[in-house]
């Protein structure tokens, strides 16, 4: 589980909690229409903007929000890189149990068309194909809670506009003006505090998550392009190992020569036998 964004959205709903209590007047933020206008038209304008299967599939999205990342870029390069002493010492045949055995469909689809023996541009072409759907995918995820991002505010103010509108038709019954003003200005607050604390917030972290996925797979693409070439497993290290900050780089040497990562460090483990590269 990914601890910042829960820790945020807790954090958000408490601090602002205890604004509205200590400020005595909590109840006078509670109004139903104005529920009805901000949220309920937020989700039909969302429903008119994308299809169905969208809608369906940004639900499946939603879970990335609060799933931490399985595997980091120390255990792939780490991983790639028994693999490629597998590949020098039994042929790269001696990768099919390990193809079979991957989780990731990416890392998986690769190993398996380098076992097959197919041609190196074209095993680039399809990875490469594979991972402009993936981020075209990812943005469609993520501009759906912009979307709503945008139009929560906007139903807000809608709100906003029909209160005053009830209030100033009915100026001459005092007893309708409080509760038309309060229509007015709760509908914005709740537009205001769905798109900045839920909607937006939600949106940025699916992209940071789309760009740390789209770099996983790049150092798969490349180690998997190099172990095809047969190239030496300190040449694919060093290969990896420049998609990392530098200075998380040191921390991923001797991945190729066999001893474990430095201790502490995310993915470190002992450079075992291939037949462990299933994620």
């Amino acid at each position: 589980m990914d601890m910042t964004t829960t820790i945020g959205l807790v954090t958000g709903v408490i601090l602002i909690g205890m604004a509205l209590f200590l400020g005595g007047t909590a109840n006078a933020f509670w109004d139903v229409k104005s529920l009805l206008i901000t949220f309920g038209g937020t989700v039909a304008a969302t429903l008119i903007s994308f299809p169905m299967d969208r809608i369906v599939e940004a639900g499946r999205v939603l879970r990335k929000v609060f799933r931490g990342t399985t595997e980091d870029g120390f255990e792939i390069i780490a991983k790639l890189v028994r693999f490629a002493e597998k590949a020098r010492r039994e042929g790269l045949l001696a990768l099919e149990d390990d193809a079979d055995q991957a989780v990731d469909p990416f890392l998986k689809k690769g190993l398996q068309l380098v076992v097959d023996g197919s041609d190196p541009e074209l095993v680039r072409d399809i990875l490469q194909t594979e991972l402009s759907f993936l981020e075209e995918r990812h943005k469609s995820g993520a501009s759906l809670f912009d979307t709503m991002g945008a139009l929560s505010p906007a139903f807000g103010m809608i709100g906003t506009i029909i209160g005053l509108i009830q209030m100033l038709r009915n100026l001459d019954d005092p007893s309708t003006i409080g509760s038309g003003m309060a229509t007015a200005l709760v509908t914005t607050f709740y537009g205001a505090l769905a798109a900045n604390l839920l909607f937006i917030p939600i949106a940025n972290k699916l992209k940071g998550r789309s760009q740390d996925e789209l770099l996983t797979k790049q150092v798969m693409l490349e180690g998997i392009l190099s172990i095809q070439a047969g190239d030496n497993p300190r040449v694919v290290e060093e290969k990896l190992r420049v998609f990392l900050a530098p200075r998380m780089r040191k921390s991923v040497r001797g991945a190729a020569t066999g001893p474990s990562l430095q201790p502490g460090m995310a993915g470190a483990e002992p450079a075992g036998p291939a037949s462990e590269g299933g994620q």
